[in-house]
């Protein structure tokens, strides 16, 4: 299933958020205003990508989940956390969720941190490490895989 790459997976579940406020909202998130803090999530998910994002496009390394890597990048954000992108998606599902104020939605956000920490992730590792030996696990050390 190479072609699911994360930003399609996160486009399907985003609109399974909004599907799921509408159609079953089972109970709230959180009581008015605070549901408005789910905005905070998609704010800093929304920067965290792009950021991420720019250091990869700034070393011109590869992005795509199911390609090669062909740059260690090891330091800005990865250097606090070794996957910032999937964190920032994570965290825009949250956010979404939260400001849909539905706890269904709650499922989204929690099965792009489950496909990301089970599948997506290890199959990156798998690679990173193969390509990069020493360095990478030098990284793994230095740097925890999510916060």
């Amino acid at each position: 299933m190479k072609w699911l790459l994360p930003p399609v997976l996160w486009l399907v579940l985003l609109a399974a958020v909004i599907a799921l406020a509408a159609l079953a909202p089972w109970r709230p998130v959180a009581p008015p205003p605070w549901h408005w803090s789910g905005a905070a999530f998609v704010a800093f998910g929304v920067w965290l990508l792009l950021a991420a994002s720019g250091q990869f496009r700034r070393v011109r390394t590869n992005i795509n989940t199911f390609r090669d890597p062909n740059i260690l990048v090891a330091d800005g954000l990865f250097g606090f956390t070794r996957n910032p992108m999937y964190l920032g998606f994570t965290l825009t599902l949250l956010g979404a969720a939260i400001l849909s104020n539905a706890a269904s939605a709650l499922a989204a956000p929690l099965l792009f941190f489950f496909a990301a920490n089970f599948w997506y992730v290890p199959f990156e590792e798998r690679a990173a490490a193969a390509q990069f030996g020493e360095a990478y696990a030098a990284y793994c050390k230095r740097v925890r895989r999510w916060l």
